[in-house]
């Protein structure tokens, strides 16, 4: 398994900091696991009461785990956590990547789950890890108690052309110049300009120094989810470049079967710290009716 997606050592070492500094910020204690999956090693974050629910997180594509798993902060005082650095993305797992395409993901969360001697369990999901658990729901519907998605991938993508000119070509010129005006724009086209600055300096460190994972997850098709029955709950954000929320809204209610509820909010890709607060309590409310 010798591939890596770090563009060099030192560049690797830098994200490894970050990563290691976000995990001391969060309020909540951690423990760390290795597990050995067909796929390669996968390194777990492991939070919350030992007699809790379990509940696993999916990080976001292209980013590091503490930075996403912060983000649910909140569920960690009740939920027992299981937060697996995606393999193939920046973190502490192989650095070979998996299909987001075929039962690949599903098979590598069933061995995850094995490990940890859990059946089923509910899954959130921001993003690309949207993405992971919306493949695990075709492939291992029996495996999801209930799902959140938060500005999921898997469902319908935003227009490419704006993706193109409000993403891609200030990512391209930041690459070059590594100029902050350009990482400011990136960042605050991602966020609605409400970025926190150390997620926007560890974006910009990602951006310069990994091979970014270019394949989004498969698009799911209602013909996958026909065996899948598990309360759902979708956050998507009206300003969303990736994922906007009407175009996921009208997707999901076609092809999830039991779509509980869609919020819809006034954000970015990255949600405020604002935000992030009344998504919690929406998430904790969902749990305590379906889980």
């Amino acid at each position: 398994m010798g591939e890596t997606i770090y563009k060099s050592e030192k560049g690797k070492q830098i994200i490894i900091q970050h990563y290691e500094e976000y995990l001391k910020s969060l309020e909540f204690d951690i423990e760390r696991v290795y597990v050995d999956t067909s796929f390669g090693k996968t390194h777990v974050l492991v939070a919350g009461p030992t007699d809790g629910k379990p509940i696993f997180i999916f990080q976001g594509g292209n980013c590091i785990n503490p930075m996403t798993l912060s983000w649910f902060s909140l569920l960690a005082e009740k939920f027992r956590i299981y937060a697996p650095d995606t393999i193939g993305h920046p973190g502490f797992s192989d650095e070979n990547r998996i299909s987001a395409k075929d039962e690949s993901f599903a098979q590598w969360i069933k061995e995850l789950m094995n490990y940890f001697n859990i059946e089923h369990s509910a899954c959130i999901g921001p993003s690309y890890g949207a993405g992971i658990i919306l493949r695990l729901a075709a492939f291992m519907p029996e495996k999801i108690d209930c799902a959140v998605l938060v500005s999921p991938a898997g469902i319908k993508l935003g227009s490419k052309i704006k993706m193109m000119k409000d993403i891609l070509l200030p990512l391209v010129i930041y690459r070059i110049t590594s100029s902050e005006k350009h990482l400011n724009k990136l960042a605050g086209n991602m966020s609605d300009h409400s970025m926190k600055e150390l997620d926007k300096q560890i974006i910009g460190d990602i951006f310069k120094f990994i091979k970014l994972e270019q394949e989004m997850p498969k698009l799911t098709e209602m013909s996958e989810l026909t065996n899948f029955k598990s309360p759902t709950l979708i956050i998507a954000g009206k300003k969303d470049i990736f994922f906007p929320e009407n175009k996921v809204k009208k997707a999901a209610e076609e092809i999830i079967p039991n779509l509980t509820a869609f919020k819809s909010y006034d954000i970015g890709h990255f949600p405020s710290e604002e935000s992030l607060t009344k998504i919690n309590n929406e998430i904790m409310e969902f749990f305590k009716i379906n889980y």
